[in-house]
This record gives structure tokens, sequence and C-alpha cells, in this order.
């Protein structure tokens, strides 16, 4: 195969870096507000009165009825898996951060690579339950980009074999399935709040559980598994927020409809550039009021496009432009995982496929529409038509 034409660069750099996202900050004239009240009271962790009024403002917004907050994201899904009690194998996805399967690693359990669909890139949940032996005890499944899994034929699966659900929402921050927030399925969901997210507290993240009886044990597991001053009743971790973090977070939430707002304007930008060029697909699914609108990402078939995933991304960065290719390395290529049959890559043909063809865009609501037009023009003048 060879390509008939070259990229000419006629389209110049831009002129200041374009990043993958950008972190959404709160006038930091109100944030001075809150953190003085802070400095004031002089209770900077432990439950503190910001600390509260997120949970409850956290509720309220994602219409729960119970969450946790942390520290980070990876600490709460290693507690949550903790709290559930989880014995032998999880099946799970390959195609995840790598803080997905680590949770796994630090409750000493075994992941179980399953396939990935190849429209949506979620575990594939009629491949699960070939998958399942008298060791598996629970599934974790991730919502890849903000895209929902097939939480009803998971769900259907777990009943039949008595096993529980985890799912790790680090990018399906306010995210619904027919108008129902998508941390009611499964057991537990897993929220990131990291500075790259939606919503964000610098570094963050929550736990929601369906069994509120199971509050109680992970707020305690994130306090040492202190359940009084004096008693300690389990082996736990320091994993909880601080009042600076949650004073973050309740100034970033005033401004979360207004920034999906300004993402919902950058993906119709995106998309009606973006149609119909040859070999590329766009994999986020955004749906208005129901979408987390945390990435937009794009499937690059090198085939049609004539320009493989990796040329595109090294290309990009010559007009000032820095992509990310999630997730380079699939979790299964870790080297602790070779002696596991489901990490083979015979095993994972869609994985494999996926790992190379995957791009994330730039997307945040301070990307102005000319700067997205641009991106466009420069990704379409990479297109070569290629002859077999």
């Amino acid at each position: 195969m060879h390509e008939t034409s070259v990229v000419s660069r006629a389209i110049p750099a831009l002129k200041q870096p374009i990043h993958v996202t950008s972190p959404l900050l709160p006038d930091i004239q109100n944030l001075h507000v809150r953190l003085r009240e802070v400095w004031e009271k002089k209770w900077v962790t432990n439950n503190g009165e910001q600390h509260r009024q997120l949970e409850e403002a956290l509720k309220n917004y994602l219409e729960i009825d119970e969450i946790s907050l942390f520290n980070n994201g990876t600490l709460a899904l290693v507690l949550g898996i903790k709290t559930l009690e989880l014995t032998g194998e999880v099946i799970t996805t390959p195609f995840t951060f790598p803080a997905t399967v680590q949770a796994l690693d630090w409750n000493g359990l075994t992941p179980i690579f399953c396939d990935i669909e190849k429209d949506s890139w979620n575990i594939d949940a009629y491949k699960i339950e070939s998958l399942i032996t008298d060791k598996t005890s629970a599934i974790l499944a991730v919502h890849v980009f903000g895209n929902p899994c097939n939480v009803v034929k998971i769900q259907e699966i777990a009943e039949k074999y008595h096993l529980k659900v985890i799912y790790d929402g680090a990018h399906a921050f306010g995210t619904k399935i027919n108008n129902k927030p998508i941390s009611r399925y499964g057991d537990m969901t897993m929220l990131s709040f990291h500075a790259t997210k939606l919503f964000n507290t610098i570094e963050g993240g929550a736990l929601i559980f369906n069994d509120p009886a199971l509050i109680e044990k992970v707020n305690s597991l994130k306090n040492f598994g202190l359940v009084s001053p004096e008693e300690v009743k389990f082996s736990g971790l320091n994993a909880k927020m601080n009042e600076i973090q949650a004073s973050v977070g309740l100034e970033v939430l005033k401004i979360i409809d207004e920034e999906r707002t300004k993402r919902d304007h950058i993906r119709r930008t995106y998309e009606n550039e973006l149609d119909e060029v040859p070999g590329i697909r766009i994999v986020t699914m955004h749906h208005k009021e129901s979408s987390s609108y945390q990435y937009f990402v794009i499937e690059i078939n090198e085939n049609e496009f004539g320009r493989s995933r990796d040329w595109v991304h090294e290309e990009f960065k010559n007009y000032n432009v820095f992509t990310r290719r999630y997730f380079t390395p699939l979790c299964s290529d870790f080297a602790w995982y070779s002696h596991l049959s489901s990490a083979h890559k015979k095993n994972l043909p869609q994985a494999y496929k996926t790992v190379s063809e995957t791009l994330s865009m730039p997307f945040y609501g301070g990307l102005e529409k000319e700067d997205v037009i641009r991106i466009c023009e420069i990704l379409k003048s990479f297109y070569s038509k290629v002859v077999q």
C-alpha cells in the first residue's frame, strides 16, 4: 500500500498550544470567601462544613440518596471494593485507565479480562458469561468516555450468578440512561473528581452505593477503620477529602451546567466538521442532558483514512495541538498479567484493534469555535487516499 498525497502543512500551526483538556476552575474570589470560612473555623479536614455541604449538593445534583467523598478516585475504588468483601476473580475490561485494575490488585483480586464492544468500547456484556467460574465474585465495568455500559444485560448476568456489579464511572459524572442516574445501576459506582474531569475538586472522588448500609462501613474504612476515637473496627486507610478540595468542588458545581452547554456547542462543531470524513468515526455518544460531556473521542481507521492513529497523534504536535491516545497500553499488557490466559491477545481482538485507533481530541469549554474548526481542518488535511 502507498499514499498518493503528502501533508504540505499549508495550514499554519496554532499560536498557543491546545491540550486535550483544561481544568474547570471557579472564580477565585468566590473561592477565597469559602477558604476564609475554613481558615476562621480552623477545621480543615475530617468531615468539616464544606465537606458536608458538598455531599448534600452532590446528592441533589446527581439525584442520589447517599455519597461518600474521597481524596481521589483510585482510593475510592480500592476501599469500595474492600467494602463489598470480594474474593477470587473479577471480570473486567482491559480498555481502561490503570487505576481500575490496580484497585483489584490492592484487594488481592485477580482480573479476568473480557473483550470490548465494537461501537461503545465498553466491556462486551455478551462475552462475560463465558468467563464466569466458581471463583468469580464480581463484574467491574467501566463507562468508557462516559458511554453507558449495557447495564441491563450486565445486571441480568449478575443476578443469575449472584455476582456484585461495580461501575467505574470516572468519565460518567451526570450521565443518565432513560432519565435515570447512571449510578443507580449496579451495587456501587465510583466517580473521579480529578482536575481533568468535568466536575473536579482538583483531586478527589466519590463512591455511591445502592445499599445505604454500606456507606457507614466505607466512611470508616477511609478514616483508618475508626468507628470512634478509641475503636478501630476495620483495616482502613486515610482517604478523606479535605476542606480545601470540598471548597473547590462547591464552587465548580455552580458552573457545571454552563460548562456542559459550552461543550455541547464544541461537540456540534466537531461533528459538523468531521461528518463524512473517510476513516473517522466519532465514538463518544453525547445526548444533551444525559451526557457527561467528559471527552470527545474519535476512531481512526488507517485503511480508510490513509494515516495511522499514531501518525496523526504525532503530526498534530507540529501544529501545537496535543491529543491523547486513550488507553495505551491495554491493562492486559501489564507484565504482571502475562500469565493470565484472559490477557492473551487472541482473546481480546476488539480491544487490541481499538487501542491502536482511539484518539481523544481537545475538548473543554474554553475552546474557541474557530480553534475547533482549525483543528478539524488540520485533521482533514492529514487524509491521504490509499492505493492498494
